[in-house]
């Protein structure tokens, strides 16, 4: 079994994207385990995960690693949050918002076998509520869907270290089914070019359709 480390915790493992499972012998959300010289990994599907689609379409950098403070806002049911969890391992901390409570269910279950991760029922506007219990952090993730997702992402902003990094998964058909998905994009990260340089767009077809996959930089 070949195994290689393309960025900080992050593997190939016999050319799939896998991460070493904090938690072994527990799966997430269905995914294989595989073991390697005493070693689990968990492969990480990129139809599942944008973060991972956008690995796998070619996304040079990587800031999210060991120890990273993390606030990931749209945490869903806890797919990709996992994978991010044993990114940063013992050492790191999530926080994961999430407004709907039925997904909200599903994620405290996986948060709770997970040290490195706090599930926050709130809405991600509601971003002077919860920042209040952290510090400012490393790394600032969005995947929500909502019509106003820059403005959202220009609000939790304020919890994010200068120099810190943004990853966000613009959803061009939640903001808008009528107009172009390029002009959105456009419109999009020119609200965002006063608060962060723009590192990377990465279009992340055929994992996800109508998805522009960005790297930030806090300036």
């Amino acid at each position: 079994m070949a195994v290689s480390e393309i960025f900080n915790s992050v593997f190939k493992v016999d050319g799939k994207l896998a991460t070493v499972n904090m938690v072994p012998g527990k799966k997430v959300y269905g995914e294989q385990l595989v073991r390697e010289k005493g070693t689990e990994y968990r492969l990480w599907d990129p139809y599942r995960s944008k973060l991972a689609a956008a690995i796998l379409k070619g996304m040079k950098s990587m800031e999210i690693g060991g120890g990273s403070t993390v606030l990931y806002l749209g945490a869903a049911t806890g797919t990709t949050v996992s994978h991010v969890s044993d990114i940063v391992g013992k050492e790191g901390i999530i926080y994961c918002i999430e407004f709907s409570e039925r997904n909200f269910r599903e994620l405290y279950m996986v948060c709770e076998s997970r040290s490195n991760t706090i599930p926050i029922l709130s809405d991600a506007r509601d971003y002077q509520a919860y920042g209040k219990e952290m510090e400012a952090v490393d790394i600032l993730y969005e995947d929500v869907s909502a019509r106003d997702q820059a403005e959202i992402l220009l609000g939790n902003a304020e919890l994010l270290k200068k120099g810190g990094y943004a990853y966000v998964a613009i959803k061009s058909q939640s903001i808008s089914t009528s107009r172009d998905p390029k002009e959105i994009y456009k419109e999009f990260l020119g609200k965002l070019e006063p608060v962060f340089e723009i590192l990377e767009k990465i279009d992340i077809m055929p994992y996800d359709k109508a998805h522009l996959f960005v790297v930030l930089k806090k300036k």
